[in-house]
């Protein structure tokens, strides 16, 4: 699958790597203030008990 973003990644090899950086970064920012926050209420670790 990297290979295939890399290949059809426009540009030389630094604006490639340029654009990895980005998108990773924007899958991380999606990831920290969308998918988590959304997915935290539903796991049940709030329900601990101890014996």
């Amino acid at each position: 699958m990297y290979s295939w973003i890399w290949r059809h990644l426009p540009g030389s090899r630094a604006m490639k790597l340029l654009q990895a950086l980005l998108l990773v970064a924007a899958v991380v920012t999606l990831l920290m203030l969308v998918v988590f926050p959304w997915v935290e209420p539903r796991l049940p670790f709030n329900a601990v008990t101890t014996s």
